[in-house]
């Protein structure tokens, strides 16, 4: 027996040893690595980051624009830096991306910018065209503008349709596939897994629920989402036939058509680019070098000539000094993006109780007479959209007028917060409406049955029962379905006594239906179309502005987050590269969609189950 305990006690010790010493271990590594980049950081050569003079901006954008980037964790930002990696969503701020290109078209030292989108994903309309007329903004400076690129995919080409020089590979490729709206549907996996799947909805139109209870897409939906697709790719036609100059009809819409003109180039994709004026003209990396030589001299380094990058080129004109306080009139700029969610959220999402302490910041600050919201998003949860929409009021009450911007989309919750603001500014392909609720929880009575797991119990009244591992009561069910129909009715009663429409028309356009901006305006569900400096102008008059600044409200940081935001801001580390890659495959990629999107489900927390969400409000 004394030998058993023994042997269970040195056990134990043994085991506690390995973990101690991993611990001190793994956190004397972080250390280290640290302290060696600082010390790094500290004796390089003390070559200073700056604009090459006489030198191309090179403009390489890879991954999503948006309006506001997620946040990320200051420690994850350092090992990603550390190890030369990407982030797994890369994004693209906007006002940035702008602003360099303002400050390039003034700038002696940049003789011109070389546009390279080949890693840029898909994104709105609206953000498209606001990168679009920076760059013809900065045409007109006379400074040349060039892209270039081994394939174009339909959004890297709009963007590269407002070049002087459109260039392409040799074996390269043009593909403008237009715009489509298909999505998975789980209604025959969850019966395999006995998953029961409890639906509460108003709207004819509210399909963001179909994934669950169908197998494909319902009518209604097919005719809503063809509609505004349609519309959305009309609106893309029409653009770039205009940058580039030729006729919408030139656009290949039919296989016959794309096949029969293809065949007058012996099925050489480069040549049918350049044939049809999509390029100007087929270029390899040594022929882009020469290009360039002519505009910039010469260069010992990758590119063969002068560049700066934009990264590089932010950093200059980005001032590390922090600006002093204005005491100017001011127009406060908050950003809603993403999926509305309760609580509070990190940015990249909405969250009720975050969101509307900007709100409250914003209201707060005697400089600031007026308020723009810049809204993007699908909406979610229906209390949390109701939290921030209290907090527009509160502004209002307090004299400062709200203009809402609205972005790629503003449905479902994003028009409820946005609907009872004083004005509403829409871009025409803003994706909106979609005015509808529902409800949605899953129970796995039957998946546990299955498995041989049962419950069973008492409660003190019939309310008591409800849980997912029980089948869901009728008096559970049609309380849910009153909830669901009582939302449904504020938010038509909401619309229609902020938009000054009548009950029963709101009713009529709503049933969950998705409409596009231009079409949003001819039925008075928004005000103007343009975009965020139409809705600063507009924010201006309301508060009878004429020298103002603006400015864009953040969440403050804590005294802790800030100094870890320093310390790893300030670390610079110049390690290999990790040995890992990312793996590339199509099976990959389908199961990552599988679950994300099941995963934009599950991040949906509403208290009360009630939700105003547009899933079909993306254009693919």
């Amino acid at each position: 027996m004394a030998e058993s305990k023994s042997w269970t006690k040195s056990l134990f010790v043994g085991v506690w040893s390995v973990l101690n010493f991993s611990r001190k271990l793994f956190f004397n590594l972080i250390f280290i690595i640290i302290a060696v980049a600082i010390i790094v950081a500290a004796t390089k050569d003390s070559d200073k980051v700056g604009v090459t003079p006489d030198s191309i901006l090179q403009v390489s954008l890879t991954g999503n624009l948006v309006i506001e980037k997620q946040e990320v964790d200051p420690f994850e930002e350092f090992m990603q830096e550390a190890f030369d990696e990407q982030q797994s969503d890369p994004e693209i701020l906007i006002r940035d991306l702008v602003f360099a290109l303002e400050n390039a078209a003034e700038d002696n030292r940049i003789k011109g910018i070389m546009l390279n989108l080949q890693g840029m994903s898909s994104s709105g309309l609206d953000k498209l065209r606001v990168v679009a007329k920076a760059i013809d903004t900065f045409k007109e400076s006379g400074k040349p503008v060039y892209a270039v690129g081994d394939y174009y995919s339909r959004d890297q080409y709009y963007i590269a349709a407002h070049a002087t020089e459109v260039y392409l590979n040799p074996m390269g490729s043009v593909l403008i596939d237009g715009y489509s709206r298909f999505g998975l549907y789980f209604k025959g996996l969850l019966e395999k897994l006995k998953i029961s799947t409890h639906i509460f909805r108003v709207g004819t139109y509210k399909s963001a629920v179909e994934p669950f209870i169908r197998d494909d897409m319902s009518e209604a939906a097919k005719a809503a989402n063809l509609a505004w697709i349609s519309d959305y790719w009309e609106q893309y036609k029409h653009d770039v036939a205009a940058a580039r100059g030729f006729e919408v009809s030139n656009f290949d819409e039919k296989f016959d058509r794309f096949t029969e003109r293809l065949n007058t180039v012996d099925g050489n994709f480069s040549e049918y680019a350049l044939k049809y004026g999509w390029v100007d003209g087929l270029k390899t990396r040594e022929d882009i070098r020469d290009v360039m030589k002519n505009h910039v001299a010469s260069a010992n380094n990758k590119n063969g000539f002068a560049t700066t990058s934009l990264k590089t080129y932010l950093s200059v004109i980005n001032s590390p000094l922090k600006p002093s306080i204005s005491t100017q009139d001011s127009i406060a700029i908050v950003v809603a993006s993403g999926t509305i969610l309760d609580g509070t959220q990190k940015a990249g999402a909405i969250g009720g109780d975050s969101t509307a302490r900007l709100l409250r910041k914003a209201r707060l600050d005697d400089n600031v007479k007026a308020v723009v919201f810049r809204v993007d998003s699908p909406g979610g949860s229906a209390f949390a959209s109701e939290v921030i929409r209290q907090e527009i009021l509160n502004l209002k009450e307090a004299g400062k007028p709200i203009v809402t911007q609205m972005g790629s989309y503003a449905a479902s919750g994003g028009y409820w917060i946005a609907a009872s603001t004083d004005y509403i500014v829409a871009s025409p392909s803003t994706i909106t409406g979609s005015i509808g609720v529902f409800g949605l929880f899953m129970t796995y009575e039957e998946s546990l049955g299955h498995i041989g797991v049962s419950s069973d119990g008492i409660g003190s009244t019939e309310l008591a029962d409800f849980s997912p591992v029980r089948a869901l009561s009728e008096g559970y069910n049609d309380f849910f379905q009153m909830g669901v129909e009582h939302t449904y009715g504020q938010f038509i009663s909401l619309v229609a006594n902020e938009r000054g429409l009548e009950l029963d028309r709101v009713d009529e356009i709503a049933q969950g239906r998705v409409w596009i901006g231009s079409t949003a305006l001819e039925l008075g569900l928004v005000d103007e179309l343009g975009g965020l400096e139409e809705a600063i102008t507009k924010a201006a008059e309301l508060a009878e502005l004429e020298n103002y600044d603006t400015h864009y409200v953040k969440r403050s940081l804590s005294a802790k987050e800030l100094f870890w935001k320093e310390f790893f801001g300030q670390a610079m580390v110049y390690t290999a590269k990790s040995a890992m890659s990312n793996v590339q495959s199509p099976l990959v990629g389908v199961i990552k969609q599988v679950v994300a999107e099941f995963d934009s489900f599950s991040q949906l927390n509403d208290p009360n189950g009630v939700y105003i969400y547009c899933l079909q409000c993306e254009a693919k």
